[in-house]
């Protein structure tokens, strides 16, 4: 009971929330799911119109994701964007392992000083291309980045020891990053027992997927619990899908819509096709569908049809617009800060949410 006491005494000391959009870096943009319209191709043309416009509409903050097998170089692609943004932040995926750490400090450094400290880093640790790594070493793996990054960006040398890195050398100049408070902001998304430690110890915001709302609940408290022991704070995130309309009649046909070409076979092939697509966090995206009503959805306006036929989070909020503004709300009652939002075709429903919500 504290807990929940503690979490809700902290949301109500901040009255707004980071509403933050997604950039299709991975081939993920469509009309309708499982049926690629190469109008939607993840190419710099289609991205950057997204990015663009959710900063000229006045989002806080973009997650540009990552992903091996299909789309644009995440880094790369932020390094392009990042000059031609006036006030958004990018939310920049890292693959822990992917890069060696002190050349990862130094790409992320000089990237928060072209985004003159609007850098947000999003920490994944998947398996990289033909690793069967399991969860308690992917996420040391990560931590041991994590901590060779803020030795980097504080330190005049890094000197570290760990399972995967043993490093002993000057730090490179430059290698600070604009931001001098120890460095961007680390969202983290992850569920297994070694991965909620590694944000509790070290990361800022800790983003979820869509469950119900006790659900929810239950993994921001045990979060709590153990930033505690670390003698930190963890803010919250959600990331999910919306679908608004001006009626909940057209947002509950335009989801229907979205799925009318998806079948079982496809639908699995999509969801697979990611390197974290038999995680512990799909699973429970994929329990949640279990959950759900005939009609997809598993409590008010939370449908989670849409997990039908992509990996990771699986739901969206579905409704007129003070439907979905009410939705959020109870979210922000539980604790939740940050709201990593998406739509499909993606630039069209950016449009539709800065309009409605």
């Amino acid at each position: 009971m504290a807990l929940e006491q503690d979490i809700r005494i902290r949301s109500k000391d901040i009255e707004g929330a980071e509403v933050a959009w997604f950039a299709p870096l991975c081939n993920g943009d469509d009309a309708y799911l499982s049926r690629h319209d190469f109008r939607y191709k993840s190419d710099w043309h289609n991205t950057s119109s997204v990015l663009m416009a959710a900063d000229q509409l006045g989002y806080r903050n973009i997650l540009c994701p990552s992903s091996y097998q299909v789309g644009q170089d995440t880094l790369t692609f932020a390094a392009a964007a990042a000059p031609l943004t006036k006030q958004i932040n990018l939310l920049t995926a890292i693959r822990c392992g992917e890069v060696h750490p002190p050349m990862l400090a130094r790409a992320l450094a000089t990237l928060d000083h072209i985004l003159q400290g609007r850098l947000t880093i999003n920490i994944i640790s998947s398996n990289m291309p033909g690793e069967d790594l399991p969860s308690a070493a992917r996420y040391q793996r990560s931590r041991e980045v994590i901590e060779i990054l803020k030795q980097c960006w504080t330190q005049d040398s890094i000197d570290f020891s760990g399972e995967f890195y043993k490093l002993s050398l000057p730090t490179t100049e430059p290698v600070r990053t604009y931001q001098q408070n120890g460095g961007p902001l680390l969202y983290f998304g992850g569920y297994s027992p070694p991965g909620v430690d590694l944000c509790a110890e070290h990361c800022d915001v800790y983003l979820m997927w869509p469950e119900k709302e006790e659900r929810i609940r239950e993994l921001m408290q045990n979060m709590s619990t153990k930033a505690a022991a670390y003698g930190r704070t963890v803010d919250f995130g959600l990331r999910v899908h919306v679908i608004v309309r001006e009626t909940e009649e057209e947002a509950r046909q335009a989801a229907k819509d979205l799925m009318k070409y998806v079948d079982d076979d496809r639908g699995e092939e999509i969801r697979l096709r990611a390197q974290d697509g038999k995680s512990y966090g799909v699973s429970r995206q994929t329990e949640q569908r279990a959950l759900a009503d005939q009609e997809g959805y598993v409590e008010d306006y939370l449908w989670t049809g849409i997990g039908r036929a992509r990996s990771g989070c699986g739901a969206a909020i579905v409704g007129n617009p003070d439907q979905v503004l009410e939705k959020l709300r109870r979210y922000m009652n539980l604790g939740i800060r940050a709201f990593i939002l998406s739509g499909y075709p993606h630039l069209d429903e950016c449009k539709l949410f800065a309009r409605y919500v």
